[in-house]
């Protein structure tokens, strides 16, 4: 195994977006952010405030997509005060690491998915104390969420990188599930690797005996 594992064959892409909409998360986070829209433009009153929330948001996505597969995705059943800990998020990137083309075991665990959606909304309301500027972010956060999912999806399918953009981060990630999983922690964008240092060539690093288990037995 060479550390990023190919198909012989790709599929159209025509073909993998009816597999994706299939799915119950993407037709979720697809209501979800057309009802965002339509609610931000009902509220109207668009100002610079908005153009700066949505940076921010953007801006932080690469340090965002790294720490919570660092520290939540890639987290090991701990023990404290006595009981096992073993987060939902990580048992299931656990089994989506033993079997990547499982496609239900690719999506957000559709629990957390039913948390964070509303729990956005009580987030930026708390945070910015601004109904307009609220809806931007919920709006921001839930097509940034999307397209995580879309392109993590994507990835883990049979259609093939043909632009040079997304074949940087289809390389990328399989690095990650093929060549060591303790590097290459971003999915849409990898500034965050490049920056603290997990964006290695792949013969810099050796082939982990780890990789499908995450080092947990």
């Amino acid at each position: 195994m060479s550390g990023v594992e190919t198909t012989a064959r790709g599929s159209a892409l025509a073909d993998e977006a009816r597999t994706f909409f299939r799915h119950s998360n993407s037709r979720l986070l697809v209501v979800a952010t057309a009802v965002a829209l339509a609610v931000r433009v009902a509220l109207g009153g668009w100002r610079a405030g908005d153009v700066v929330v949505a940076a921010v948001i953007l801006g932080l996505e690469p340090l965002t997509e790294w720490v919570i597969h660092v520290f939540a995705l890639h987290a090991r059943p701990k023990t404290i005060g006595g009981r096992a800990v073993d987060l939902l998020v990580a048992r299931k990137h656990r089994a989506h690491h033993a079997d990547p083309r499982d496609v239900d075991l690719i999506f957000v665990p559709r629990q957390v998915l039913y948390g964070a959606l509303p729990g956005a909304l009580v987030l930026y309301g708390l945070l910015l104390r601004d109904v307009r500027l609220a809806a931007t972010a919920v709006l921001v956060s839930y097509a940034m969420l999307t397209l995580y999912e879309w392109t993590h999806f994507l990835i883990h399918s049979r259609y093939l990188p043909k632009g040079r953009y997304y074949r940087y981060v289809w390389r990328a990630h399989r690095l990650h599930h093929y060549r060591n999983e303790h590097y290459w922690f971003g999915v849409t964008i990898h500034l965050a690797d490049h920056a603290l240092r997990t964006f290695p060539e792949r013969d810099a690093v050796p082939l982990s005996p780890t990789a499908r288990t995450l080092g947990v037995s």
